[in-house]
């Protein structure tokens, strides 16, 4: 059995089984493939083959065809055959690339936001953060990150901005199945820092804070390179 057959058999065996209730099967594969790769059960560079997984998941090719366009167009993987994909590959020069952009965008997401999202949003996401302080889980923390940038970002207003931080986040989480650094403790601190001063309503803090939130984690994945 190949490491490809072994890592996605074993995520998928794992995982909820999918209904058709619920949701259209084509979303359902969608959102399981998406998660199984975000959340590093199914390693970087893995092949995707349409066939091979609609045996697995028994579902028909049509939603698994369709899940993998989806998920090819939100560059989470690249075409390899005619019914083969593979889990995109982000390198060092892409990451920091991506950094840079993400930089200045996300700072122009918290100075639109800080006047528009309220305070009960913002005391949530606080809560939230110290519950998670508690869990060393790497996905609940991985799903916490998404919501609070993806919160700051679209309380921004600008859906363009949103729409951008989002692909560019795709881009980091895709370097990191890669990556062996672990800092979940320090973006914990970071983000409280940003939050805190959010709430306080302080713009020259809010925005040093998500300044060196994406600085820390830029130098720091250098640093374990």
């Amino acid at each position: 059995m190949t490491d490809y057959q072994d890592h996605t058999l074993a995520a998928i065996m794992a995982s909820k089984p999918l209904y058709m209730k619920s949701a259209s099967l084509s979303e359902q594969v969608y959102v399981l493939l998406k998660e199984l790769i975000l959340e590093r059960k199914i390693p970087g560079s893995s092949e995707m083959s349409e066939s091979r997984l609609a045996d697995e998941l028994q579902v028909s090719r049509t939603p698994m065809r369709e899940a993998l366009v989806r998920l090819a167009g939100e560059n989470l993987l690249e075409r390899r055959g005619a019914r083969s994909y593979t889990v995109r590959s982000v390198d060092i020069k892409e990451y920091l690339d991506t950094m840079a952009l993400r930089e200045l965008l996300e700072v122009e997401a918290v100075g639109k936001a800080l006047d528009k999202i309220g305070t009960p949003t913002l005391d949530a996401l606080i809560a939230e953060l110290h519950e998670l302080m508690k869990s060393d889980e790497e996905h609940l923390f991985w799903r916490y990150d998404e919501k609070l940038h993806n919160t700051i970002a679209e309380a921004s207003g600008n859906v363009v901005l949103a729409g951008v931080l989002k692909g560019l986040r795709v881009n980091v989480r895709l370097f990191r199945l890669h990556s062996p650094l672990h800092r979940q403790s320090e973006n914990h601190t970071e983000h409280l820092d940003l939050l805190t001063a959010m709430r306080e309503g302080d713009r020259e803090k809010s925005l040093a804070s998500i300044r060196n939130h994406i600085s820390k984690l830029r130098n720091d994945v250098m640093a374990s390179l």
